[in-house]
């Protein structure tokens, strides 16, 4: 620790302006700054120098990066494709989810080295500042949290300026379009997002189509986990990785997301996640055929509440302990492949393989011939199950 220090302090650290900001002016007023970043995906090697570098310019003590991408996967990626999960049918959650993990990874780091004090970025406008709060207060309540931005709501030119007086001459300058890479997509921001009407040009999706004409992929389930892609079996992390390296090419899983913020306001933002959406797409008609229809049913309000919770920050609320249970019971059947069409900004699923398919042909055809029944037991079920409609309407009509 610094001579003379306020005490240790970790600092979620991007490399951004905002951290930045917070890295140089608590660096000068007396703490002992140390910085943390966590890859959850989408960080390069030289991505990485590139920010410790910067962060030794700050003024820290330290900066370590934390690889938890497998981490994230197994403790919430896993969970959204067990449940399919959505939100507001159409957001796979890519940066929420992630923002859990890395509130959860840098307080565990905290807790290490003692620190007395944790900061963050984030303003007072948005999600982030609930879920980084939230998951800190709750693991460790001993530890203050420190929010320069937020508590001096603080402009980008002031920050710029504050910078600048204190030597620190880096390009600043924003780019027209916010970027967040991670292993279950990348959102994408722009004053086009800021209202309602306008959608993103072509330019701000950071995959560019590469590729025309079609192509076959296959996708290997074990118990509701992405095993294999073609014939290659690996980690599903891995797996993921890999399928958005190959879809991404055809500009698959582009749209803009409209939602309500954990603040009470209405918030829009485009994204990219070609491996999630496919994966996800994948896994449920997997499960069509592999699920009973009640498994199906609960399984479907289930996934809208976690994914709910988990936008909200509420992850280490033991409800989502619950229904993970629920979601790793439902996958015991829910192995097999499925063939995918790829082809330019879209996909199809053809088909699946596996022997836990439920359209067994022994019982019969759906619309062509019954094997199980006979022709009177069918009558008999229809008179049966249409009773409680017959009743009401012969008592209230």
């Amino acid at each position: 620790m610094k001579n003379n220090s306020k005490g240790k302090l970790v600092i979620a650290y991007s490399g951004g302006l905002d951290t930045s900001y917070c890295a140089v002016s608590l660096s000068k007023e007396g703490y002992d700054v140390h910085a943390v970043s966590v890859n959850t995906g989408g960080f390069s090697a030289k991505e990485i120098e590139s920010i410790e570098k910067n962060a030794y310019q700050m003024g820290v003590s330290t900066y370590k990066n934390i690889d938890a991408v497998a981490t994230f996967y197994k403790k919430v990626v896993k969970y959204l494709i067990f449940g399919n999960v959505l939100k507001n049918n159409t957001y796979p959650l890519s940066v929420s989810a992630e923002r859990i993990i890395q509130a959860i990874e840098i307080i565990e780091y905290a807790k290490s080295i003692d620190a007395e004090y944790i900061a963050h970025g984030s303003t007072g406008a948005g999600n982030d500042q609930v879920r980084f709060d939230m998951i800190f207060q709750t693991l460790a309540p001993h530890i203050k949290i420190i929010t320069p931005i937020r508590d001096g709501s603080l402009s980008r030119q002031e920050e710029i300026a504050y910078l600048k007086e204190n030597g620190i001459d880096l390009s600043w300058e924003k780019a027209k379009y916010s970027v967040n890479k991670g292993l279950w997509g990348t959102s994408v921001g722009g004053s086009e997002t800021l209202t309602s009407e306008n959608s993103l040009p072509e330019t701000a999706y950071p995959s560019q189509l590469k590729a025309d004409g079609e192509e076959k992929i296959k996708l290997t389930f074990t118990k509701g986990e992405l095993t294999g892609l073609n014939y290659v079996i690996d980690s599903p992390e891995n797996n993921i990785e890999k399928l958005n390296t190959i879809a991404s090419k055809y500009a698959i899983g582009r749209d803009i997301h409209v939602g309500d913020t954990i603040v009470g306001m209405k918030g829009r933002v485009g994204f990219e996640a070609a491996a999630a959406m496919i994966t996800l797409k994948a896994h449920h008609l997997l499960e069509k055929h592999t699920l009973t229809k009640w498994q199906l049913q609960h399984k479907e309000y289930l996934a809208s509440f976690y994914g709910m919770h988990l936008h909200e920050g509420q992850y280490l609320d033991p409800v989502m302990r619950d229904m993970e249970a629920f979601f790793e019971s439902s996958q015991d059947k829910v192995s097999g492949d499925v063939i995918v069409t790829l082809k330019p900004y879209h996909f199809s699923l053809d088909g699946i393989v596996s022997k836990h398919d439920l359209m067994d042909s022994k019982f019969g055809s759906y619309g062509e011939e019954n094997k199980g029944w006979t022709a009177d037991e069918a009558k008999g079920f229809i008179k049966i199950i249409g009773n409680q409609n017959k009743i009401y309407q012969q008592v209230n009509t």
